[in-house]
């Protein structure tokens, strides 16, 4: 039957089910599938931290949100637009996020007796006219599923893991996407287990057939290809993009690569991916604890390497010690910190910024580490590289702060060649004649680096205070005073490499906004919505958070009013107070999902109305 087109701007998409549905995999697919024909993606994978929750619990939903369209996608979307769910709890743990209208299409068989009872449903609300607010479609996927795989020799178990799979079919009609990428990636994934990759492939076929058959899908939309740089584009998360940015930094510096983490989610990805790049002399070590990687990575740092650690959260909290060690040996490392909702275990698989306080001042005796936090997932790769670049130049370690969002989000990347990106400037101490272990750069203050086994180079290093030049152990007090200066002054140093801040919108008057990290997308999508209704504001996303950019100072004095939205409670404001003698106005999220636009723009309509 032929159904009408509508062309449409963007969509937000939301595939929900149990954990053992496949829903990651979906929304992973989806996702690629929307990026290879030309649309710009953001997404958000929404997981409970248990491998395997209870099933069909309102705790153990699995979700993946998909927001793609003929634009830039800064966010994963404010309201939902179909949800694709798996059975009853499902749909009643996202239908808060679903605008009024929005197309529900549930699989009937998760809405038994069993299923209403663990999701709180004391009726079927596919029955009773819970959902009278929405477009619902009801399918029995298995019993259709059953028939189309009945000439295999499958289980019913097998038969059921099919359904994601028929719902990506219906998902591919839906918005007029091909079905051949997909295939193409089960036949590399499967193309050996012959009935599993027949049975996945009937059941993509099966659901776009059963969509463009069926009375009750009406519609089918478009997307416009998104006006986008002509290039290479690859669709990438953020771990992926803060694994080759050191990767990349490899390769321009000339240095072998190390990476000394141990797994913690949601940062563990990074030392998936960066195992893959063998090849390009990467070295990685999967260490007992916290601990040991970081000091292996200090132990790959002295011996010559680009060396870096990764870890999220309570991880940081087990590196801090040896954070010290490397601040005071003045040795390059990069520090990757993937934030998670805290504190303790607290929520693992959910994002938050809650981790700037600890990258700040979260460590003992007086040790400045420069901070620099990504603000998309594509930009965790230059995030990554302009960290491995400081900490060569400097000779410090440094942070580079992304969280779970952005971790495991992913977009459109546009693949730069090395040509493209800048030069490192370090070197190695060469006359020895000339070598003292803390004699140091005008420029910079950072101290000279020598490698272990070098003849003439041999010099004393560790945790215990060093003269000034010499590097000979010493306790004298003044000579403490002039290195804990020396350390703080050299961070300082960094600014004249942190680019000025820029105004966007207005610039002076009456509300700043200040953002950073993960909610930039939110921010960026709500300034300027109300900038094209005519409201006067101005917004400086910051990426160096220490040193802060020089003209930081300037700009804030130029407002009435300053905003920050955070993942937390309030960190950067409280930063900002202090340096800066300015109050700040917050506006705090601390749920585990990031801002959404229209969140923020809500707030800020607020502010607008209130005046100064």
């Amino acid at each position: 039957m032929e159904k009408r087109i509508e062309i449409i701007e963007e969509v937000t998409v939301r595939f929900a089910g149990d954990s053992g549905d496949g829903m990651q995999m979906t929304g992973t697919l989806f996702a690629k599938n929307c990026g290879a024909v030309g649309d710009d993606v953001n997404t958000f994978p929404d997981y409970p931290s248990e491998i395997r929750p209870p099933a069909d619990t309102l705790y153990g939903v699995s979700a993946y949100q998909v927001h793609f369209g003929s634009k830039k996608m800064n966010t994963m979307g404010d309201k939902i637009d179909v949800l694709f769910a798996m059975n009853a709890a499902s749909v009643k743990v996202n239908i808060p996020y679903l605008r009024k209208g929005a197309l529900i299409i549930a699989n009937s068989s998760g809405f038994g007796p069993s299923n209403l009872k663990l999701a709180k449903y004391d009726s079927n609300p596919l029955e009773d006219g819970s959902y009278s607010d929405f477009n619902v479609i009801s399918i029995d996927i298995p019993s259709i599923m059953k028939e189309e795989l009945k000439d295999l020799s499958l289980q019913m178990k097998q038969i059921d893991r099919t359904k994601n799979f028929f719902t990506l079919g219906i998902a591919f009609w839906l918005f007029s996407e091909p079905l051949d990428i997909t295939i193409q990636w089960l036949k590399s994934k499967f193309g050996k287990k012959i009935e599993i990759f027949e049975s996945n492939v009937r059941a993509l076929k099966a659901g776009y057939r059963f969509a463009e058959q069926s009375p009750e899908f009406k519609y089918r939309y478009e997307v416009p290809k998104a006006n986008m740089k002509p290039g290479y584009y690859r669709n990438i998360t953020g771990n992926e993009a803060a694994a080759l940015g050191l990767v990349a930094a490899s390769k321009k510096s000339g240095l072998p690569l190390y990476l000394g983490s141990y797994p913690i989610t949601p940062a563990t990805e990074i030392l998936h991916h960066l195992s893959g790049y063998k090849q390009y002399g990467v070295k990685i070590l999967q260490a007992e604890d916290e601990i040991a990687g970081i000091a292996s990575a200090i132990g790959a740092s002295f011996a010559g390497n680009l060396a870096t650690t990764t870890t999220s959260g309570p991880g940081l909290s087990l590196k801090v010690e040896s954070l010290g060690l490397a601040v005071i040996m003045e040795l390059p490392l990069v520090v990757i910190d993937v934030q998670r909702a805290g504190p303790s275990t607290g929520m693992p698989t959910k994002p938050e910024q809650s981790d700037l306080f600890l990258a700040m001042f979260g460590r003992h005796g007086e040790a400045p580490i420069p901070i620099i936090a990504a603000r998309s997932a594509n930009d965790c790769f230059y995030a990554a590289y302009e960290g491995a670049q400081i900490a060569l130049k400097y000779m410090t370690p440094v942070f580079v702060l992304s969280d779970g969002y952005l971790a495991q989000g992913t977009e459109p990347w546009l693949v730069p060649t090395l040509d493209e990106l800048p030069d490192f400037e370090f070197e190695f101490a060469k006359d020895p004649n000339d070598y003292k272990p803390y004699k140091r750069n005008p420029e910079t203050l950072a101290r000279m680096w020598s490698i272990p086994g070098m003849k003439g180079f041999e010099h004393q290093i560790g945790g215990l205070e060093k003269e000034n030049i010499t590097g000979i152990v010493t306790q004298d007090p003044k000579n403490h005073q002039l290195m804990t200066e020396i350390r703080a002054e050299k961070v300082a140093k960094i600014v004249q490499d942190v680019p000025d801040a820029i105004i966007e919108g207005e610039q002076s008057g009456d509300l700043l906004i200040i953002g950073w990290g993960s909610t930039y997308g939110a921010i960026k999508n709500a300034f300027d919505k109300l900038r094209n209704e005519g409201h006067k504001l101005s917004f400086v996303h910051l990426r160096w958070l220490n040193p802060f950019p020089a003209n930081l100072g300037e700009i804030i004095n130029k407002f009435d009013r300053i905003f920050i939205p955070e993942g937390n409670m309030g960190q950067l404001g409280f930063i900002i107070q202090a340096k800066f003698l300015r109050s700040v106005l917050g506006y705090h999220k601390v749920q585990g999902k990031p801002f959404t636009a229209l969140e923020i723009e809500q707030e800020l309509i607020k502010l607008l109305k209130e005046g100064k």
